[in-house]
């Protein structure tokens, strides 16, 4: 039975011994339950006997796996670049009047002139700005077998494409690469939205 005495090993949770009134309903309740619970008439007696009850093994903790990091968003395009690229094909190949034009009154010859004032314009803004060279070195119309791997951002396959790599085909078209770019800095307070000044003649 359960000791009740003032010197108890079993205080209340205050620290104070329990009233005779309380102790009536302590004994009451550990008496049946050490007669259905093998485990807790254990522990009462070692209490009783003076022994530290077992410390209950602690509950492992599960790690909560950490929510995967969002995606990170694309950056949004800054269109200084390209407006600055296309003023530099106005300016040296005419390039926004010739497609801004309506050319259904002129004759297949003066097209053809204005086009090789473009064509050279723009060969030239590109040489200038740019070099560009062949994705693929070899001879268009050559034979070639792409293994698994290739450059999927680089090499298209058109035609009949069935199956896993490695692919047997021909170059229809080697492609273009930039391989350096090379365009003006811009003036701070430059507007690049003005492609072409209007021109006033005084």
């Amino acid at each position: 039975m359960i000791d009740s005495s003032p010197n108890s090993n079993h205080p209340s949770p205050d620290n104070n011994p329990p009233s005779f009134l309380r102790r009536i309903p302590i004994a009451f309740g550990a008496f049946f339950g050490a007669l259905s619970d093998a485990g807790f008439a254990g522990r009462i007696e070692r209490v009783r006997d003076g022994m530290p009850a077992p410390t209950p093994a602690p509950v492992p903790v599960v790690p909560v796996a950490a929510a995967p990091a969002p995606a990170p968003k694309p950056a949004a395009p800054t269109p200084d670049a390209a407006l600055q690229l296309l003023s530099l094909f106005q300016r040296d190949a005419r390039l926004i009047d010739f497609t801004q034009e309506n050319l259904s009154g002129f004759s297949d010859a003066d097209i053809g002139a204005a086009a090789r004032v473009v064509h050279e314009g723009c060969a030239k803004v590109l040489r200038e700005h740019f070099t560009i060279v062949p994705v693929r070195d070899e001879a268009e119309g050559s034979r070639i077998t792409l293994n698994e791997g290739f450059d999927a951002r680089a090499v298209r396959l058109t035609g009949n494409v069935v199956g896993k790599a490695p692919f047997n085909g021909s170059i229809s078209h080697r492609g273009w690469r930039a391989a350096d770019v090379r365009l003006p800095t811009l003036a701070v307070g430059h507007d690049t939205t003005v492609l072409a000044q209007a021109e006033v003649e005084l």
